[in-house]
């Protein structure tokens, strides 16, 4: 367990768990406060000019670089739209920042270049500007890269924590924990009957799909960093409200379930890179799963739980196979360090 009250940025700092959100609360949100920010959304939303934006930002430092699945170009694409749509937004524009460790082999950046091109074509998005940087050899792990976004608002009504509603169901797009698993497969060398791969996916298509159709979207949040766990953390928190999830409802694969025993993780903090939980009303829930299965991203989406009635800080539970009812919290220190 790291010290929660350290004197120096802690991997555990970039996990996406208690740590992270400390540093949040005590280092950026005071530094930088504005309405647009204290909104805690995978973007800003505003309007500008006459017309509602979504604007985000991400960096991507994965180990490796090419993974099952994917790669680090594939990562940072498919990141930031994901951001965009959880906003409500259609993916317009985006940049994209490298920073390059001198000795980088040429073949490798353009293979990291073509890699974007396509999940860039994928989701509908053009990379319009960026920037490139060199440090020295032994500093910089061969490649990082830093992208924003910037997407036209269509969701029709507002949608964020402060819209969910008592009885709002709980859906989740695909089983879980993928990522995080191929990640560590390949870091570590791990060999499984199947090959693991990431589920690394652009979600603009569904969730695109809902909107349109009508289906009241309250909020969206798409699981990186601390898997479904931490995701339905923040979203109850934000909405003081209480989420009860089944957790036999929530689909993991073989080898990934295998994999976390064999580790001790726990797969619904494993971060994932092409999966989203949706809460929409009670009435739409059934419309919003046939649109959802439409999607090869989405084609396993089901029902997970759904919203009590109101906590004072929110809380989020899981009963378990045998009945027993667990209370999920942020997670303390960091379980896969640099897997996006």
């Amino acid at each position: 367990m790291p010290d929660e009250r350290p004197d120096a940025v802690l991997m555990a700092h970039g996990g996406g768990g208690r740590m992270a959100q400390r540093l949040l609360d005590e280092i950026f949100l005071p530094a930088f406060n504005n309405p647009l920010l204290a909104a805690r959304l995978d973007g800003a939303v505003g309007e500008l000019g006459g017309t509602r934006l979504a604007f985000t930002a991400d960096s991507y430092v994965v180990r490796p670089l090419f993974f099952p699945g994917g790669d680090i170009g594939t990562l940072a694409v498919n990141g930031t739209v994901n951001d965009l749509a959880m906003c409500g937004a259609r993916p317009a524009w985006m940049s994209a920042a490298f920073i390059l460790e001198e000795g980088f082999p040429f073949a490798d950046l353009k293979r990291v270049a073509e890699s974007m091109r396509r999940a860039a074509a994928a989701a509908g998005v053009r990379i319009v500007t960026g920037d490139t940087k060199v440090v020295d050899a032994g500093k910089g792990d061969g490649v990082y890269l830093a992208t924003s976004g910037v997407g036209e608002v269509v969701a029709r009504a507002p949608m964020g924590p402060a819209e969910v509603r008592e009885g709002d169901a709980i859906l989740l797009s695909g089983d879980v924990g993928r990522h995080g698993m191929a990640i560590m497969s390949a870091r570590e060398g791990f060999a499984f009957e199947t090959t693991l791969e990431s589920d690394c996916a652009p979600l603009v298509a569904p969730v695109m799909e809902l909107l349109d159709a009508g289906v009241a979207v309250r909020a969206l949040r798409d699981l990186t960093r601390g898997g479904l766990a931490t995701a339905l953390v923040e979203l109850s928190e934000g909405a003081k409200r209480e989420f009860a999830v089944e957790e036999t409802a929530v689909p993991v694969i073989a080898p990934v379930r295998a994999a976390c025993e064999m580790l001790g993780l726990d797969p619904l903090y494993v971060a994932n890179e092409g999966r989203f939980t949706a809460l929409v009303a009670e009435a739409d829930a059934e419309r919003a799963l046939a649109i959802l299965r439409r999607h090869d991203a989405s084609r396993s989406a089901c029902r997970i739980g759904r919203v009590n009635g109101g906590a004072t800080r929110g809380r989020v539970t899981a009963r378990g196979a045998i009945g027993a009812r667990r209370i999920l919290d942020r997670l303390s220190g960091e379980q896969l360090p640099r897997i996006c």
